[in-house]
């Protein structure tokens, strides 16, 4: 326990777990994350607008208008009432996988081309402009480092005198 300017007690885990929330909370993944959640509920929508508007209708010229309805029957005869409830039998709805598999594809690839892939590009871009950036400044190292050594040996030649200049290197 560590004692406050008003003589109160304060835990130290307290701190460490409220300073280590905060930490969490601000680091970029975690923005990041939340951004793609809202961007992906909000875009779970527009997938399933598509899919019942464009693609159901595309798959009921060739039979039935929508994908759920599509099914098996594992074990025969499949028998239904009049409110659509399996009677008898046992039904494999392959319809609906399709159906969510479709939306999963276009979901996916919405994402990857609108959202994954320009932001690939612009972090790769960004890199190369670092690179770019750090090899200037290791050459204006290098260059800073060969002028202070030339400075250097002319010092070093002055204090010699100019009788001893031309016998060598120090």
């Amino acid at each position: 326990m560590a004692r406050t300017t008003k003589g109160s007690l304060v835990s130290d885990k307290k701190e460490s777990v409220l300073e280590g929330f905060k930490a969490f909370l601000t680091r970029g993944n975690v923005i990041d994350l939340a951004v793609a959640v809202v961007i992906g509920a909000a875009f779970t929508n527009v997938v399933n607008s598509l899919v019942k508007g464009i693609i159901n209708p595309v798959v009921g010229a060739f039979g039935t208008k929508d994908l759920n309805h599509y099914s098996s029957c594992l074990k025969a005869p499949c028998e239904t009432n009049a409110a659509g409830e399996v009677v008898s039998g046992i039904p494999i709805l392959w319809g609906s996988v399709l159906s969510a598999t479709l939306s999963f594809l276009i979901t996916a690839a919405v994402v990857y081309f609108l959202m994954v892939l320009p932001m690939a590009k612009y972090l790769a871009r960004r890199a190369r402009q670092q690179a770019a950036k750090e090899q200037v400044e290791e050459v204006l190292e290098v260059s800073e480092l060969e002028v202070l050594k030339e400075i250097r040996d002319a010092l070093v030649a002055q204090r010699r005198g100019p009788e001893q200049s031309g016998t060598g290197t120090p």
